[in-house]
């Protein structure tokens, strides 16, 4: 370019020098003096380009990927790995560019200490599931500094379901990070602007369970928490898109293979993989409560006669000794409704119904389950080994109820895991003292008197099973007057009317 310059100066300042003084003068031939004089702009170097022999098999693929169905390159990449390709990277991104130029990307990136903060966000996507478009809640968490990103999914997205997906997130994690960046959704601010913004109240008991600062993304500025933000283009281009699933179990685990697949390879900019950097994050978190979050606006329910209750136009079974007493309901990632006992224990799980007039029924919650199978001595042991030193109960429970001892001590079982060992070791001295042995007794004497709730460790399985239990005062509301339980003996009433 400079020689450029320098010939059409020469001639500008000396119109009548010839073509062969000034090739003299720059050291070239008179041909090139005259191409160059010709020339109206200035000459670029320009690389042939170069078909690639490896890339070549590929190339009406790489089309339909990345300009029909709008696949990211990295997608595209993994798909041809997959169909035998040995190139390099460089050149299958030149051809890509070459088909489809990329935006130019202008940021500032935010770094951050270890345990220093997280950010949190979700979004819809249209998913098919068993045939069916479904709408599917994703909900994404990332730590700033390693980078690991926890995906959860969800039916709804409720203010419980964020809950519900943050606290699993936290607890996937490990800890709780100083700070938690989220946007202005309504479950977590009201009036988000800045002259009349306060935080959900809801959202604040959350925060405060956890021992977390809330923090906040100002409207119209999703750069400020753009680590989430990014995760979900991620998610979208190399999981949605053209994948299809067999159920909302199926989905969950695939994205579950898919999270562990995102944190185990190495990140571009941190240049380490994120799981091997997680550890870091760990020693600065703040540790967990000892106890779930359960400020989660439940409802009520007033079990039938037949052991069933009504939720959202099906009906749903439960353990046969809650038959006409209240529970609670709590619907847990939009998919599962779990039913609560007063005492706090998770009574049954079931999947919701995506039909109206239902009737879920578990085989197990009634009462039969048992007495078939089991033989009275039989349960014996297994009363003896929960509660030892209560032999004279078991005698007095025989010579009672000769001929049906086994029916009650199997529903007395059912009892004892859900309600507390205390509380039922008071039962049984109840029914000693009155001398009532039926399930039915013990049955309305727990359900009025328990004294203590069962608690739910924080540490544990991403999805709590059955035998979970949750920390709630349930006291604390109002219930109508139960009926007294239902009793068998002029005893079982007189020892109920000594506020038994």
């Amino acid at each position: 370019m400079e020689d450029w310059v320098t010939i059409k100066t020469l001639r500008a300042k000396n119109p009548e020098m010839s073509l062969r003084e000034i090739a003299r003068l720059v050291h070239a031939s008179p041909n090139t003096i005259k191409s160059a004089l010709e020339r109206q702009e200035a000459p670029t170097y320009r690389r042939e380009d170069k078909s690639n022999p490896l890339l070549d098999p590929f190339k009406k693929l790489i089309l339909e990927l990345i300009v029909v169905k709008h696949l990211r390159g990295s997608r595209v990449l993994e798909e041809l790995r997959s169909k035998g390709y040995t190139g390099g990277n460089t050149a299958f991104y030149a051809y890509v560019r070459s088909i489809k130029p990329e935006p130019p990307k202008d940021f500032t990136p935010y770094e951050t200490l270890p345990g220093e903060q997280s950010q949190f966000d979700w979004s819809p996507y249209s998913v098919l599931i068993a045939g069916q478009i479904t709408k599917v809640i994703v909900f994404s968490y990332i730590n700033c500094f390693s980078r690991y990103r926890i995906f959860q999914a969800s039916l709804s997205e409720d203010q419980g379901a964020v809950l519900e997906a943050l606290e699993e997130s936290l607890i996937a994690s490990g800890g709780v990070p100083r700070r938690l960046q989220t946007d202005n959704a309504k479950a977590f601010v009201h009036n988000p602007s800045r002259r009349n913004f306060h935080w959900n109240e809801r959202y604040l008991h959350f925060c405060g369970h956890y021992h977390f600062e809330p923090s906040r993304s100002l409207p119209g500025h999703p750069w400020s928490k753009g680590k989430v933000e990014r995760s979900f283009a991620y998610l979208e281009d190399h999981f949605i898109v053209g994948n299809t699933f067999e159920s909302f179990e199926d989905f969950v685990t695939k994205l579950r293979a898919f999270q562990d697949k995102v944190n185990a390879r190495e990140h571009a900019t941190l240049k380490t993989a994120p799981e091997a950097l997680l550890a870091k994050d760990r020693e600065a978190f703040s540790p967990l409560p000892e106890t779930r979050y359960v400020g989660i606006k439940e409802e009520s329910r007033k079990v039938t006669s037949d052991c069933l209750l009504s939720y959202n136009g099906s009906r749903y079974s439960v353990p046969w000794m809650f038959a006409g007493k209240h529970v609670w309901l709590r619907l847990s990632r939009g998919y599962y409704l779990e039913i609560y006992s007063q005492a706090n224990a998770l009574i049954a799980r079931h999947q919701l119904s995506l039909r109206k007039g239902a009737v879920i029924i578990e085989k197990s919650h009634y009462r039969t389950h048992r007495t078939t199978t089991a033989a009275f001595e039989h349960l014996c042991s297994i009363f003896r080994s929960s509660f030892p030193g209560q032999e004279l109960f078991l005698e007095k429970l025989r010579a009672q109820k000769r001929l049906n001892a086994r029916h009650h001590l199997s529903q007395m079982l059912d009892l004892s895991m859900l309600y507390a060992k205390e509380d039922f070791l008071k039962a049984i001295e109840v029914s000693l003292e009155y001398n009532v042995f039926t399930a039915g007794f013990m049955s309305g004497y727990l359900e009025k008197h328990f004294q203590h709730v069962f608690d739910l460790p924080v540490r544990g399985a991403a999805l709590p099973s059955p035998e979970e239990r949750v920390t709630r005062d349930l006291r604390e509301y109002t219930f109508p007057d139960d009926p007294p339980p239902a009793t068998s003996t002029d005893d079982e009433e007189r020892a109920l009317a000594h506020g038994h």
